[in-house]
């Protein structure tokens, strides 16, 4: 018996996904939660084989989960299933180590069939994302860029983007330049989309 995980923050989704894994021979859903920090303290309590993340999740996403996971407990193998295949996110689930990549517009059979493979120590991608993951680019940007960027992306102006940051309003806009330039942006707010859609703001 596989016992799965199931994370996912959509309740209907969720009760859907609950249902059709508990048809399944050789499969039980020991817990399902709606929140990423729960599927941690969740699988720490009821030890599953598998756990199945979503990405998008109040309190901690399904990737930063699943290398807590990946840390705390090695014997649970994770599964992403996600509605982004943006490359910045499938080039942080396998930095996390995740066993699949599944997005939700798959068919129910491949989902079991994905999580069947991941138990058994394989390694699954959504067909669709095979041209993703040959091609696939690294994030480009800095950690401090990227701290720059998330406080551009809340509202916030360069001047208060220094201040919180301990940075020089020249070296503020010298991040920005070098993310708009490495981003290939039209701008800032295009930075703040191509980042955000690529997966590289967390």
């Amino acid at each position: 018996m596989i016992k799965v995980l199931l994370a996912e923050d959509q309740h209907v989704i969720r009760s859907g996904l609950v249902a059709l894994l508990g048809l399944e021979d050789g499969l039980e859903v020991v817990a399902d939660v709606g929140r990423g920090d729960d599927a941690v303290s969740a699988a720490l309590v009821h030890v599953p084989d598998v756990a199945v993340l979503d990405v998008d999740m109040p309190g901690l996403d399904g990737l930063s989960a699943a290398a807590t996971l990946r840390e705390r407990l090695p014997s649970c193998r994770t599964l992403i299933l996600t509605a982004n295949g943006a490359p910045g996110q499938l080039r942080r689930a396998l930095d996390a180590g995740v066993g699949g990549f599944l997005l939700k517009t798959a068919p129910p059979d491949d989902l079991v069939a994905a999580i069947r493979a991941v138990h058994e120590g394989r390694r699954v991608l959504d067909p669709s994302l095979a041209v993703t993951a040959w091609d696939l680019s690294a994030d480009p940007l800095t950690p401090r860029e990227k701290d720059v960027l998330r406080l551009l992306a809340d509202g916030a102006e360069p001047a208060e983007i220094g201040d919180r940051l301990h940075l020089s309003a020249g070296t503020v806009r010298n991040h920005l330049t070098a993310i708009v330039t490495k981003l290939n942006a039209r701008g800032r707010p295009d930075a703040v989309r191509i980042a955000r859609e690529s997966g590289w703001l967390d």
